[in-house]
């Protein structure tokens, strides 16, 4: 019993471990969550020139807040795991020092030998004191043997004494790394008290007007829920079509396939008759050679990827979608995360509950959009007269894209990734704010997941 908790105890230490991020990802993931705060602060700086507290404001403050608890939290990381790296480097060091006093004072002791028998008398009269000439071969490659451990032992010495200082430019590089990230994790530690400070004070603003955002909310919502809807049928439809072409596509391969087995089976059928008749010239026979014609092959359905059916060409779209999971472009070049995926408390009418169906992104005002996949747009659609949405098909995946201004694309129209397909428009409060969704048939996913980070 007791091996068994020791053996599950060594299991769950290096899944943990394995699950850890290396120094490379906490790098990655430290620049990638700074870039977003920089975001984040320029649109601030933006927003903060107008006198009154919108809710662009709080949502900005308040992903500041998260992004630089984020950031702290990294920072600890990978200081915790710097600390482990200066640990390692200075038992290293001590074990450089180590093998280096061995490897000098052997040879020391080498060059002290080597003084006392230095004349050439003393070792001709080692060669020469040899019982037989084997012996004093064996003596000759004694010396030689000797002549060149020196060499070796010099060797070693230079290349510990390399190594070691390698190790302490390491170790020095590491500890200036740790003093870095401790002033950045004390500057961010300072600055999540002022943006609290900030947000506090737009919060109590803000709540001295909750009915009126409360007004907003509900209509921003039947807004939502309309475009879901509308999403969800054009979907429905999409996939009723593409089911179709599937089966189309089906029905025309088997029919292909039916009409060259005949072709062939009548070849075959000619083919003995001739022969047949040449059999009977030839030998001038009453034997009637029996020929049976070929069974026709029931040609199999073409394969059917997903479970609504999709043609080769949709199949493989999708396929290459999917392993771009966490590398799709964003769909606008700069901008930052106001508002995630999924079900939230609303931070001033504390009692709505809403659901965000994919996410929001802020950015400047007028900002390109751009496709973050080749596709097909299924449909370019209005709800209000006032701004403009964006679907595209990705075969088994759609890309919605809320909120535009200007559309610059058509339904049915092949676009590529990165193509732009319109301007993100700017709400009542003058903030540019863009709502991207994933759909995978008729399901909405999380594009956090699916988006470079």
């Amino acid at each position: 019993m007791r091996q068994l908790a020791i053996a599950i105890l060594i299991a769950i230490s290096f899944v943990s471990q394995a699950q850890q991020p290396n120094r490379a990802e906490l790098e990655k993931r430290r620049q990638y969550i700074l870039k977003s705060i920089a975001q984040a602060e320029e649109q601030l700086a933006n927003t903060q020139k107008d006198t009154r507290a919108t809710m662009g404001q709080l949502r900005a403050l308040q992903t500041q807040l998260n992004s630089r608890q984020r950031l702290i939290n990294t920072i600890n990381e990978e200081i915790s795991q710097i600390g482990g790296s200066i640990n390692r480097s200075n038992k290293e060091i001590e074990r450089l020092k180590g093998n280096l006093d061995v490897l000098k004072t052997r040879y020391a002791q080498s060059i002290r030998y080597a003084y006392k028998s230095r004349s050439s008398y003393d070792m001709l009269a080692f060669l020469f004191s040899s019982d037989d000439f084997n012996e004093a071969v064996r003596r000759l490659k004694y010396l030689k043997r000797y002549r060149d451990y020196r060499k070796d032992q010099a060797a070693q010495i230079k290349k510990t004494q390399l190594q070691l200082l390698n190790e302490i430019a390491s170790l020095n590089t590491e500890k200036a790394t740790k003093d870095k990230l401790l002033v950045t994790e004390q500057k961010q530690k300072t600055a999540i008290e002022e943006d609290r400070n900030k947000t506090n004070s737009v919060v109590q603003e803000l709540k001295g007007r909750e009915k009126e955002l409360t007004a907003t909310i509900r209509k921003n919502q039947r807004k939502a829920e309309e475009i879901d809807k509308a999403v969800a049928e054009i979907i429905r439809k999409e996939m009723e079509i593409a089911r179709k072409k599937a089966e189309e596509e089906r029905k025309r391969r088997e029919a292909e396939e039916k009409r060259r087995l005949e072709e062939e089976r009548k070849r075959l059928l000619a083919e003995a008759e001739k022969n047949k008749e040449k059999e009977a010239e030839g030998n001038n026979s009453n034997v009637v050679v029996k020929v049976e014609p070929p069974k026709p092959i029931k040609a199999e359905p073409a394969e059917i990827k997903y479970n609504y059916g999709l043609t080769p060409r949709a199949a493989e779209l999708s396929k290459n979608f999917e392993s771009n999971k966490g590398k799709l472009p964003w769909p606008v070049e700069k901008g930052f995360i106001s508002l995630p995926f999924g079900r939230y408390k609303h931070p001033i009418a504390e009692k709505v509950t809403l659901e965000n169906y994919g996410i929001d992104i802020r950015t400047n005002r007028g900002a390109n959009v751009r496709a973050c996949f080749e596709g097909t747009v299924s449909k370019v659609f209005t709800m209000d007269g006032s701004t403009w949405n964006v679907l595209i098909n990705h075969g088994q995946y759609f890309t919605l894209y809320k909120n535009l201004g200007k559309v610059v694309v058509e339904s049915d129209q092949k676009v590529t990734t990165k193509q732009t397909i319109g301007t993100v428009a700017s709400n009542d409060d003058g903030e540019a704010v863009l709502n991207f969704q994933i759909w995978i048939s008729g399901t909405k996913v999380d594009p956090e997941l699916w988006i470079a980070h």
